[in-house]
């Protein structure tokens, strides 16, 4: 069993950044590939980016590409989510997960879910 917890969200203006960190309990966390996901009020849950257990291998939603980047501390059971150049649509609920099949974007590979955090971009 892994528990995950989200923090780091909070309101940034557009153009801002913002760092997103998801610790981990359990002493496998090292085994998994990680994700993140981001649900926007009103709009079904999208893929963000995902990570490899060794944190040698990432890869991005189309829309995220050269803006976020993932990156894991296996010795701190966390893994980061650095936010650049933010938007009023990057406003959603982020979420990390277990990544159950590297290389896949889709939730039902997923599992393990934090309970979120909410990130508003707003002038």
């Amino acid at each position: 069993q892994v528990q995950l917890v989200e923090s780091g969200g909070g309101l940034v203006q557009p153009g801002g950044s913002q760092r997103l960190s998801c610790a981990a309990s359990g002493r496998t966390f090292s085994s998994y590939a990680m994700g993140w996901f981001r649900q926007a009020p009103g709009k079904e849950r999208e893929f963000v980016a995902a990570i490899n257990q060794y944190g040698t291998g990432t890869y991005y939603a189309d829309s995220m590409k050269g803006r976020f980047t993932i990156s894991r501390d296996n010795a701190k059971n966390t893994v980061h989510l650095q936010m650049n150049s933010l938007k009023p649509e990057d406003t959603a609920v982020y979420y990390c997960a277990v990544n159950r099949l590297y290389g896949s974007r889709s939730e039902g590979d997923y599992n393990y879910w934090g309970q979120g955090t909410q990130v508003t971009v707003s002038s």
